[in-house]
């Protein structure tokens, strides 16, 4: 009886965050939101900036259940980076994601040295503003069920993104390390190049391995134990060496669409299955964990921070997809799809402090601030964009699952 008392609220509140995410997938199919926006606008509504309806033990819970649901979109996005997409598609992919990471870093520094800005801090929020949230793009994608051409340029380019971000971050912040004088350059710069590096090694590593189990192991079928048990290797592998678990979970599902002889989609068909129960868990947590006041304190220096990361996603994807000479100019709408900016961003804010402790509340109020709105508008630009370049199911597929069994039948 007496432990009863203390799983009682566990077993209650996660049944009850799961209702939740239901309800709010099937609001989410007679509105114009998103399921994503809409799950975290619950989080924040049952979180501690509305009726604090969660016990206490979700702080403990939500960086594991962080670092799970990111792993898995990172594995689930290697299946995009295989030779035959990237030799069909690679010339967008890679054009569009260098010249979004270009433009969105050149974009932002120069607005905020035109707003009085110190250098620093104009190189760490270029940086900084180059990272996409891929969990959010991902979500909608399987939302509308968009698929195409421009979809999986996509999601080519979001799989890439973090580690073309990751690399502008570590430059920019070694220059400002070394503008600044606090002598850490060498540190930062190691940060950086670890930070990727390890991760894609740590991900071959594993892929390699994974790739042979899937083809031999169990032939004709993929164990979900298989799936589950290294993808969470990888997690717990890529935490405790302090690297990307985005990143080397994304190059292991790599190395098994590219590698694997037999049954390559075998593992994320599996994979699948678990994911939508802990990206509802992973939403609704991390709208818990917003934070209004830092919304309401960011000034003109984190509104600068929204409208000239906009501005460098617009205009990277225009000129990315003339340089890629795409064949239709709806790819110039890529960069609206990119603006989802979560994790991976305070991640990096939270590095630069380290380096500039002076400049703490500045930045993270900024991040944090432009993080919760890009949280609740980057989802409804990313189903807008796809909805526009028509390559979603119309609605009344959506509606009408008797379709595909009476096709199917």
């Amino acid at each position: 009886m007496h432990e009863s008392i203390h799983i009682a609220p566990i077993l209650l509140t996660f049944g009850g965050l799961f209702l939740i995410g239901l309800m709010a997938d099937l609001l989410g199919r007679h509105t114009p939101l998103p399921r994503v926006t809409l799950l975290i606008l619950c989080g924040l509504l049952i979180g501690p900036e509305g009726f604090n309806w969660l016990p206490t033990f979700i702080d403990q819970w939500f960086p594991v259940l962080t670092d799970i649901a990111l792993a898995m979109i990172g594995f689930l996005l290697g299946q995009n980076l295989t030779r035959k997409k990237l030799k069909k598609m690679g010339r967008p992919v890679i054009g569009i994601s260098i010249s979004v990471m270009l433009m969105t870093a050149s974009v932002m520094f120069l607005g905020m040295v035109l707003l009085g800005v110190s250098l620093e801090m104009a190189l760490i929020f270029a940086g900084i503003a180059t990272a996409t949230a891929p969990a959010p793009v991902m979500d909608v994608v399987k939302e509308v069920n968009a698929k195409g051409r421009f979809t999986n340029t996509l999601l080519g380019v979001v799989a890439i993104d973090d580690a073309w971000g990751m690399l502008m971050f570590s430059f920019l912040l070694v220059i400002a390390v070394m503008i600044s004088g606090n002598g850490h350059t060498l540190e930062a710069l190691y940060y950086g190049l670890w930070e990727v590096s390890g991760a894609l090694l740590l991900g071959i590593a594993l892929g390699f391995p994974m790739a042979y189990l899937t083809s031999h192991l169990y032939p004709g079928k993929s164990s979900q134990a298989e799936v589950l048990g290294l993808v969470l290797l990888c997690a717990g592998l890529a935490e405790w060496m302090g690297v990307s678990y985005i990143l080397s979970a994304m190059m292991m599902g790599s190395m098994v669409a590219n590698f694997a002889k037999r049954h390559r989609h075998r593992p994320f068909e599996e994979l699948e299955t678990f994911e939508w129960p802990l990206l509802i868990l992973f939403f609704l947590l991390a709208g818990a964990s917003l934070s209004l006041e830092s919304l309401m304190t960011v000034g003109w220096i984190g509104v600068g921070y929204i409208i000239f990361r906009i501005l460098g996603r617009l205009i990277g994807a225009y000129i990315g997809s003339k340089w890629a000479a795409c064949e239709h100019t709806k790819y110039g709408w890529m960069g609206v799809a990119m603006l989802p900016h979560a994790g991976v961003a305070i991640g990096m804010a939270l590095v630069a402090v380290e380096q500039f402790p002076q400049l703490k509340e500045p930045i993270l109020a900024v991040i944090l601030g432009a993080t919760i709105l890009f949280e609740l508008i980057g989802p409804v630009a990313t189903r807008w964009t796809l909805i526009r370049v028509k390559e979603t199911q119309t609605a009344i597929d959506r509606k009408n699952p008797l379709k595909d069994d009476i096709h199917n039948g």
